[in-house]
């Protein structure tokens, strides 16, 4: 840790911009709303079950010379999102900035959006939500939103973004602020000494047991510092390690047993019906202790994750629980937010967490 002359630190003190906000007005240090356009599909519910052609299969509707009506597909409606942020800020708030990683990671809520019923009426968890664009963007279809950080003025922040772009907000759908540190424990604990000051942002008891059925986990731009990483997952594994479950079976090969015979059995993974989608960057720095550039950060996040393929040789593996992660092919998700550059160095993974079980003998 660098200290300034005055025994500050220097992450404290220095200044950083996100290239996000290359545009905004030069010399700026308070809190600018920045507007984000992008499409959202037309307000009939019932058209992506219908498919592309909008008619419902076997139906089919003549006009009054006996000429099939060919259906037209509704126009998509152009949105524009309002998003409060500063333009540059110390390291330990850049949360309040708005970072590629986010605005892919909303390219990616609204693709599902376009072109599935995926997140339709869905509880949803967001970690690390910064200026709180992803879950304003994902209220749009689903039940609930949990939208969550740490920090009174970045909560704040969040919660104005809320009600700057409520409008968006599917009919009666749920949007909460809620305070999420990830250096405590899950659930959290009821402080009621505090509860009158603390209470805009803190969790119901009611509350925390709807999110526990969150089907849906997000994050962008969260992997930035090892210790934060470990805590961040440490925190993932509380939140996924709860509520229903899918099982699933592969081959453990043979097993031998007391009487070195030899039989065949198999391992019993238990996925978290809960999925995570996580966006990165991978930011490069000159290593000393490697002489190169490196991505330090990126390969810390891989070193938390298998790859799928590795499910099917597990007989020797005995450090379960897991996560099981698979980047996602961004070629395939169009960019609806139209104001950035995508770049090349941001990733999407789809995270699920796994336990192993044996069979009884």
């Amino acid at each position: 840790m660098v200290e300034t002359s005055n025994g500050g630190n220097l992450e404290e003190h220095e200044q950083i911009m996100s290239e996000i906000h290359l545009g905004c007005p030069p010399g700026f240090s308070g809190p600018h709303i920045s507007k984000f356009t992008f499409c959202l599909p037309p307000l009939d519910a019932d058209w992506r079950s219908h498919g592309e052609t909008g008619s419902v299969q076997g139906e089919i509707e003549l006009d009054e010379d006996g000429d099939i009506v060919v259906p037209r597909r509704p126009l998509n409606r152009s949105c524009c999102l309002s998003i409060q942020h500063n333009i540059t800020s110390s390291i330990p708030n850049v949360v309040l900035q708005v970072w590629r990683a986010e605005l892919v990671l909303s390219d990616f809520v609204l693709h599902k959006i376009h072109t599935s019923s995926e997140f339709e009426g869905i509880i949803s968890l967001e970690l690390g939500s910064g200026t709180g664009m992803v879950g304003v963007i994902l209220a749009h279809v689903a039940k609930t939103v949990f939208i969550t950080d740490h920090g009174d003025e970045i909560l704040d922040n969040c919660a104005k973004n809320v009600h700057h772009n409520s409008e968006m907000f599917k009919y009666r759908a749920s949007v909460y602020v809620r305070e999420l540190n990830w250096k405590n424990s899950w659930p959290p604990t009821m402080d009621l000494e505090n509860w009158e000051t603390e209470k805009r942002f803190s969790w119901t008891s009611s509350e925390v047991e709807e999110v526990q059925g969150a089907s849906l986990l997000l994050a962008a731009d969260v992997i930035y510092s090892d210790d934060l990483t470990e805590s961040f997952f440490k925190t993932l594994e509380r939140l996924m390690s709860q509520g229903s479950e899918n099982t699933f079976w592969v081959p453990n090969g043979a097993i031998a047993d007391m009487n070195a015979e030899y039989r065949w059995s198999c391992i019993s993974l238990s996925s978290s019906s809960r999925m995570l989608y996580l966006a990165l960057e991978k930011r490069y720095n000159f290593s000393l202790d490697d002489l190169d550039i490196v991505a330090n950060g990126y390969s810390r996040f891989q070193s938390y994750l298998k790859d799928a393929d590795e499910c099917e040789s597990l007989e020797h593996d005995d450090s379960m629980p897991f996560f099981v992660g698979k980047p996602i092919d961004l070629t395939q998700i169009p960019q609806y937010v139209r104001e950035y550059n995508r770049g090349n160095d941001i990733e999407i993974w789809q995270i699920k967490y796994v336990r192993r079980k044996y069979p009884s003998q």
